[in-house]
C-alpha cells in the first residue's frame, strides 16, 4: 500500500484535536514547531482499521527548540502558554523544548542522550523507525525520514538511531495490542539497553 504525504495529513487531521492543534499553534510562534508522534501515525493506523481518527490517542506532543534559554523555567513558560491556548480541547498535550532532552533524558531513561541541534533530531530518535513524523507548525509540510511505506503497511522496525531493544519490544508491542494486525521486526544484534 502507498501513503502519499497529502493522504497522510488528510487522515491526521480528520482527528479534529489534530485539526484544532495546527489552526492555534502557529500563533504562539513555537521556533521550529512540530505536530508530532502518536496523533498523527495512529490517525493513519485507525483509518486502517475502520477506527475513529483519535481511537487510541493518549496525548498530543508539541516539539520545538529553543536552545537561548535551557531552564526549566524557559520551557515551563512555553508549556503553560500552549496549554492556555489549548486548554478548551480537554486532551493532554506534551510541549517538549528538543534543545533540553539531554539534560533529563538520562536520568529518566538509564541511557546517554546526545545533544539535539533542532526539533526535526528530537523525531529522528523515536524508538520505532516508521514513527518518525511531524507536521511543521508553520508551514503545514510533513517530516518522515522514513517515508511512509512501512507505517501504512504496520510494519515496526526498531530504529537504528536509537538501539533499545527492550523499549523498542515495549513500546512495539503495546501498539500492536491496539492494531493487531501491526507486524514487529525484531531487532537482530543491538547494543544493550
Amino acid at each position: 500500500m502507498t501513503l502519499t504525504s497529502t493522504e497522510f495529513i488528510d487522515q491526521a487531521m480528520r482527528d479534529p484535536v489534530n485539526a484544532a492543534l495546527m489552526s492555534r499553534l502557529p500563533g504562539l510562534g513555537l521556533q521550529q514547531g512540530f505536530l508530532t508522534a502518536g496523533s498523527l501515525f495512529q490517525a493513519t493506523w485507525n483509518h486502517l482499521s475502520d477506527k475513529p481518527p483519535g481511537w487510541g490517542v493518549k496525548d498530543y506532543d508539541v516539539f520545538y527548540f529553543d536552545d537561548s534559554d535551557l531552564s526549566w523555567n524557559a520551557e515551563d513558560a512555553v508549556i503553560r502558554r500552549v496549554h492556555e491556548a489549548v486548554a478548551d480541547l480537554g486532551v493532554s498535550v506534551e510541549v517538549k523544548n528538543q534543545a533540553r532532552v539531554h539534560l533529563w533524558y538520562e536520568k529518566r531513561f538509564h541511557s546517554p542522550y546526545p545533544r539535539l541541534l533542532c526539533s526535526r533530531d528530537g523525531i529522528d530518535r523515536y524508538l520505532i523507525a516508521c514513527t518518525r513524523v511531524g507536521i511543521d507548525l508553520a508551514s503545514g509540510t510533513l517530516y518522515a525520514p522514513d517515508g511512509l511505506g512501512d507505517l501504512a503497511a504496520g510494519i515496526l522496525r526498531m530504529n537504528p538511531l536509537l538501539p533499545m531493544r527492550e523499549l523498542f519490544l515495549r513500546k512495539a508491542g503495546d501498539y500492536q495490542a491496539r492494531w493487531p494486525w501491526l507486524q514487529v521486526v525484531a531487532p537482530e544484534s543491538v547494543q544493550a539497553d
